[in-house]
């Protein structure tokens, strides 16, 4: 089957949420606020984790870039420019299941790198968690350099802490 790279659609939005939180099960900081400290104002991980695309959407110079066989949406790259800084951002990447190992990540942000040549970004940027084996593989060997690591805290405010130690 023939994976075709195109522009985003608004009636991609509900399968790009799907795939989201399908590919981000165990990758996800709000997964592990959930784990950790329970839901955050009666909302899953998957809910918050979802709602990032909408984020991605709503920013100045943002685009989605989807990857289809037979008009349905497999995988996609989110993307957004900072002019100011001259510095392009892929906050979003994400395969389905079925089509991980396919290269269609790889595609992607090929695709991603290429748009931000096209608006003449000078740097790219984009994150991964520690615990994201792909991310760590994947983005070094795409051309990549780990810059700093970041830490990520949390704490619930009306007490309800789980047992952080158990």
């Amino acid at each position: 089957m023939k994976v075709v790279y195109r522009s985003f659609r608004t009636d991609d939005l509900a399968r790009i949420k799907e795939i989201t939180v399908a590919a981000f099960d165990g990758v996800s900081i709000d997964r592990n606020i959930d784990d950790l400290l329970g839901p955050v104002a009666s909302q899953s991980w998957q809910q918050r984790k979802a709602r990032h695309i909408d984020a991605d959407l709503s920013r100045e110079g943002a685009t989605i870039l989807v990857a289809a066989v037979e008009q349905h949406v497999v995988g996609y790259v989110s993307t957004w420019i900072d002019r100011a800084s001259g510095q392009g951002f892929i906050p979003n990447l994400a395969v389905d299941q079925q089509w991980r190992g396919t290269g269609i990540g790889r595609q992607l942000i090929d695709a991603a790198l290429e748009h931000f040549r096209q608006q003449r970004v000078a740097q790219v940027r984009i994150e991964t968690l520690e615990q994201n084996a792909v991310g760590q593989s994947l983005y070094p060997a795409m051309g990549f350099h780990e810059v700093a690591r970041q830490i990520h805290y949390c704490m619930n405010l009306d007490g309800a802490d789980r047992d952080a130690t158990s």
